[in-house]
């Protein structure tokens, strides 16, 4: 028996369809490739200010590329703040492929944060006298303010080497930043994005250094 359709349903159906299959390429393109979004920090004044709004390249996660030292990316939010290590800890594992989704891709009730890279696996840093020091030569740091100084936020964290596997990221606004001098170096594989362009306010667009 076949049954028929009139052309409202038919119509609205359609609607549905094409409203499903463009919401799916949203969420795949935020994941995989790329999405928008608005500086909500003062940790990397005054290269980004409150307000500004950037896109974010994330095919580097997508396509395991590197990261190199001054790169901006975001990451995913420690779970503890205080190293008790080197390499920052995670301790949320969703439970299933909802939370994951929820989490991962939706982005609910995640914290990002977003720094600046300073040093790369087996890299030895050393930070002392309000300056960094990259295998035991001093980092030429031009982003940051004059005068800015970089204080240790962890002893455990002022003589090391990043472990491999990881990266260690701070930002340029180094007295009011919470970054890896506090809850360690962070895994590559929570780091979501490289900031690509800035392209809000318009007298900023561009790349950002």
């Amino acid at each position: 028996m076949m049954i028929q359709i009139n052309d409202k349903v038919k119509e609205t159906l359609e609607w549905v369809y094409c409203i499903v299959i463009a919401l799916v390429l949203a969420l795949l393109i935020r994941y995989f490739i790329g999405t928008p979004t608005v500086v909500q920090q003062v940790s990397m004044y005054p290269t980004l200010v409150e307000g500004q709004r950037l896109i974010l390249n994330k095919t580097p996660r997508t396509f395991h590329g590197s990261y190199e030292r001054g790169d901006i990316i975001t990451f995913e939010a420690p779970s503890v703040t205080d190293a008790k290590s080197t390499k920052a800890k995670y301790e949320y594992t969703p439970k299933n492929w909802l939370e994951s989704f929820t989490y991962y891709v939706l982005e609910i009730s995640k914290t990002s944060y977003i720094k600046r890279v300073i040093a790369l696996p087996g890299e030895h840093v050393e930070i002392k006298d309000g300056k960094v020091y990259i295998n035991d030569e001093e980092l030429e740091e031009s982003y940051l303010q004059e005068g800015v100084k970089t204080e240790i936020q962890n002893t455990k964290l002022m003589d090391f080497v990043v472990p491999e596997g990881c990266i260690f990221a701070m930002g340029d606004n180094r007295s009011e930043s919470m970054d890896c001098r506090r809850f360690g170096c962070i895994p590559i594989e929570k780091v979501e994005s490289k900031v690509l362009i800035r392209f809000w306010p318009l007298n900023l667009f561009g790349k950002v250094d």
